[in-house]
């Protein structure tokens, strides 16, 4: 909800950060902004892809330079995709159906967040043709998970992102100063014919008790695809695979869970060498321009998903800043895959990186 100038001129993501702190209340910057803890985590999420280096190839004809991929079997326009983060009336009155317009408009790939403000039917609505996948965080009641699934898999969601990592919240310390769990409310676990909000944490406890045997109820109760978000290691990337499971977004819940993991582009590697090819392994987590796009992929990641730059983005101009976010990163993408010598996401590959000894 900020006013902006004509004289304004946003070039690059963090262009978009630095807009939405000085325009958005303290405790929703601070909801947006903040990690788990020292926040060691979130902070490496982006230092981590500066340690990352590119080997360019020179003299390959790249005046055509495609940048669309498929995930799931399904095109989308590049491999920059919207990840799941709740509450977006916070930062723009039309909340997740202005977020879900820009990416129907861009060809992209919205994960909806269980934490949505808006309810699913009011974003499908929004964006009929738009490619979505629903995050859910596991409810303790099954039956409740049994009927949100059975909703989304009915409005024409294309798959099931079950978050892992959250047992328990993370410390998150700005959150809890600012009291703000409290203001919070959400509107999807109710039918939809209610329309009062409820505080979220009365509303919607996430199962402490969830694990890998549970899947296989999960699977027999829907047909869409099952990707697993939060996994960071070998061990559960290889248990994943076991699971039939169709998809890993290596993730550390852009460093708001547990602090002082790795960063996520230091996980997706032996991520990737575990799946062996058998699954796609998506990212996301310090995401914050083209070449950041590249060296993920060039590291085995089938895409990336982008959570903080969305809200910067909405918050500077609803669906149309959320365009130009998504615009911006993909013309830095096409620019570093020219640079490089790729013609296709296809070309790009290991023998573009190497990692620095700073």
């Amino acid at each position: 909800m900020l006013e902006s100038g004509p004289e304004m001129s946003l070039v690059c993501l963090t262009d978009f950060q630095a807009h939405a702190r000085e325009h958005l209340s303290k405790s929703t910057r601070d909801f947006i902004e903040g990690g788990a803890d020292d926040s060691v985590t979130r902070d490496d999420n982006i230092a981590a892809f500066k340690r990352i280096r590119l080997r360019p190839r020179y003299l390959r004809d790249v005046s055509e330079v495609d940048t669309r991929t498929t995930i799931q079997g399904e095109e989308i326009s590049a491999p920059i995709c919207i990840a799941p983060t709740g509450f977006h009336c916070l930062v723009w009155p039309d909340g997740e159906m202005s977020t879900a317009r820009a990416a129907q408009a861009a060809g992209i790939c919205y994960i909806t967040s269980t934490f949505a403000s808006c309810s699913l039917e009011d974003i499908v609505i929004a964006a009929p043709e738009g490619l979505r996948w629903f995050q859910l965080y596991v409810h303790p009641d099954l039956q409740l998970n049994k009927q949100l699934i059975q909703r989304v898999e009915s409005l024409g969601f294309k798959a099931l992102v079950i978050t892992l990592d959250t047992p328990v919240c993370g410390n998150r310390r700005h959150d809890i100063r600012n009291q703000l769990r409290r203001n919070l409310t959400l509107t999807d676990l109710q039918s939809p014919k209610k329309v009062n909000s409820i505080p979220y944490f009365q509303m919607t406890p996430i199962s402490t008790s969830l694990c890998w045997n549970d899947l296989s109820w999960f699977q027999s109760i829907t047909r869409l695809p099952i990707i697993l978000k939060g996994i960071l290691t070998k061990e559960d990337a290889e248990l994943a695979v076991k699971h039939n499971v169709q998809g890993i977004i290596v993730s550390n819940h852009g460093g708001r869970q547990l602090d002082e993991v790795l960063a996520s582009i230091d996980a997706l590697t032996e991520v990737v060498a575990a799946v062996k090819g058998k699954i796609e392994v998506y990212l996301d987590g310090g995401v914050r321009t083209g070449n950041d796009v590249l060296k993920a992929l060039a590291l085995g990641a089938r895409c990336i998903f982008l959570g903080r730059p969305i809200l910067w983005g909405l918050a500077y101009k609803g669906e149309h800043g959320v365009k130009e976010v998504l615009n911006i990163l993909t013309n830095e993408f096409h620019t570093s895959m020219a640079l490089t010598g790729c013609r296709s996401v296809a070309e790009i590959n290991r023998n573009l990186i190497q990692f620095s000894r700073l």
